[in-house]
């Protein structure tokens, strides 16, 4: 079964609704921004209903066929909505945004909008955990060697880039010299064409190099030094990668 956890009094409200009105073929449409958990709680309310995309017309017609419960997700890129019969069927549909307000009207008894993870602080946290406990899983990582502490916490797509800055974050703490050598293999293997590939690469691992001394030592004296190199020449390079 879905699990969803929140301590949202809007989300709360809304599975309060929901649970009412679970007796009753009504249907309803949860709206919000992507990736904030709507089609999650669709389906953590309703675990048995089949879940179906709105991308595709020809599914969602099929399931309305054989099934009196359904879940539509991203309903706001169904084709022809209006074509839709919901008689004596009970739907819950999640769309990112509102669409056709007077369609919408026709065809949903219930409308909820769903709060961005944003507002939902507790929530985002829960996410977080969650994630980096995936992570751990997953990767077969050893938690001692994360500063769970200091993972940082995207919020710019939702759930989505909240998920994908922790695994990457948990990659960086943990990954190796072999592991750097590897990839920076394969990608020059890849890459290599034409003339010239020496200096065309260099930066891949100076400008890094010249950017994260600057941001430990805060100085280009000292930077200099211990890099090895003249003070002039850590200058020309910091302008000819363009850093601030």
């Amino acid at each position: 079964m879905e699990t969803f956890f929140t301590t949202s009094d809007k989300i709360q409200h809304i599975i309060k609704s929901f649970n009412l009105i679970k007796t009753l073929f009504v249907s309803s449409i949860i709206i919000g921004d992507a990736h904030i958990g709507k089609k999650s709680l669709a389906r953590y309310l309703f675990p048995d209903a089949p879940l179906v995309s709105g991308k595709s017309q020809e599914e969602v017609q099929a399931a309305l066929e054989n099934y009196d419960e359904v879940i539509i997700s991203d309903f706001e890129k169904l084709s022809n909505p209006s074509d839709l019969d919901f008689t004596n069927k009970r739907i819950i549909a999640t769309a990112n945004y509102l669409g056709n307000p007077k369609l919408i009207d026709e065809l949903f008894a219930f409308i909820y909008t769903m709060p961005a993870l944003q507002e939902r602080p507790d929530d985002v946290k829960y996410l977080h955990h969650k994630f980096i406990t995936e992570a751990i899983h997953t990767m077969m990582i050893d938690k001692a060697d994360i500063d769970v502490d200091n993972i940082p916490r995207d919020l710019s797509f939702n759930s989505r880039s909240l998920k994908q800055s922790t695994y990457s974050h948990i990659i960086k703490q943990t990954i190796g010299i072999h592991d750097i050598t590897k990839l920076l293999h394969d990608y020059f293997y890849t890459h290599f064409e034409g003339n010239d590939n020496y200096r065309k690469h260099l930066g891949l691992y100076e400008k890094p190099l010249i950017e994260a001394g600057l941001k430990k030592f805060g100085s280009q004296l000292q930077l200099a030094q211990i890099l090895g190199i003249n003070r002039n020449t850590l200058r020309k390079k910091i302008y000819e990668h363009k850093i601030d």
